[in-house]
């Protein structure tokens, strides 16, 4: 839909002066594919050809590299707000149905320092999603602009210039030139087209059944609003289809490497960063328990489970030497 041989237009309207400002942004992702085009010709690879598929491939790995540490900020955060979920509930339930100013002041103030004293930010889940999203549009943009450069009907693009523009659009992978669509394409064309949007939706719906499946609490795990969750998880995927066989074949490289590093990054979130009474989470505490006690042997120290039967002993005998006697309170002398 955003595709016509002599217009493109993402550069007009509404989009044009959205991606006008995100020029920057696309200056530089021009200038790191062109960096690693370069790297991997010198390094004997022919300049026409999986150079730049590669390219694309390791541009969405250097901006999944930056965003991580960002997105561990952010599932430590998350956790340090499911663990003090009870004492804001507490405090909530405090000014429950109070409007008036004074109370508003005092539920924030509360609010604050409950964060403030334990090291969370509610804002900073959302700090990567800021960064992602206008990254990920611009390379979206900027690999949906080349063949428009290449034909001249576009203005250079940072590294892209015309030149460099027709030798990215010389460029075929799997049989299949990048800048083809599944409505120009030849019937093999068309099936390795058909794969890679196969590649791309089974990437995402896999990301979103296996949070469904591992890491959602348990209680959560029914009612009207868990089957929308669940229905959820094939609308989207189901949806991409129809964009997918739209976009040209360098577009669906980006979406599917891009899909297929969310989804492992999802999985390592769910094994690393388990939401708190989920199946995951109790699959942590198994192995947490296994780990510990491998730790223990090696240093050759007692095991979890030796270390509960001493401290059982030892409040059994406790009761044994108090004689199992209940001590009575004592009452406090009245003064005459």
């Amino acid at each position: 839909m955003y595709y016509n041989q002599d217009h493109f237009l993402l550069d007009s309207g509404f989009f044009g002066w959205l991606y006008k400002l995100l020029t920057p942004i696309e200056w530089l992702m021009t200038q790191i594919m062109v960096f690693f085009h370069k790297m991997l010709t010198f390094m004997g690879m022919p300049a026409i050809g999986l150079s730049w598929v590669l390219s694309i491939v390791f541009l969405v790995l250097v901006v999944h590299g930056c965003i991580l540490p960002i997105y561990i900020k952010q599932m430590k955060s998350m956790r340090k707000m499911q663990a003090i979920q009870p004492k804001m509930l507490k405090i909530q339930n405090k000014y429950k149905g109070k409007t008036d100013p004074a109370s508003k002041e005092a539920l924030s103030r509360e609010m604050m320092a409950l964060y403030h004293e334990n090291g969370t930010n509610p804002a900073s889940s959302c700090l990567p999603m800021l960064i992602q999203g206008p990254v990920f549009m611009c390379m979206f943009y900027v690999l949906s602009a080349i063949p428009y450069i290449a034909r001249g009907s576009r203005a250079p693009l940072g590294a892209f210039t015309k030149e460099t523009a027709q030798q990215f659009a010389k460029t075929s992978a799997f049989g299949v030139n990048v800048t083809t669509t599944f409505g120009s394409a030849d019937t093999a064309g068309k099936i390795v087209i058909a794969i890679f949007v196969a590649l791309m939706c089974t990437a995402m719906w896999f990301m979103q059944f296996n949070n469904m499946r591992k890491n959602l609490p348990r209680e959560s795990m029914q009612g009207q609003q868990y089957k929308m969750q669940q229905a959820m998880t094939w609308f989207f995927p189901i949806m991409y289809i129809f964009s997918g066989i739209s976009f040209p074949f360098a577009v669906l490289i980006y979406w599917v490497t891009n899909n297929i590093c969310n989804m492992l990054r999802s999985i390592w979130q769910v094994y690393s960063f388990p939401t708190p009474g989920s199946p995951a989470a109790e699959e942590k505490e198994i192995r947490d328990h296994h780990r510990e006690n491998k730790r223990r042997k090696n240093a050759g120290e007692i095991s979890l489970e030796e270390e509960q039967l001493q401290i059982a002993q030892q409040e059994a005998k406790a009761r044994e030497e108090r004689g199992f006697q209940r001590q009575q309170p004592q009452r406090k002398k009245r003064k005459k």
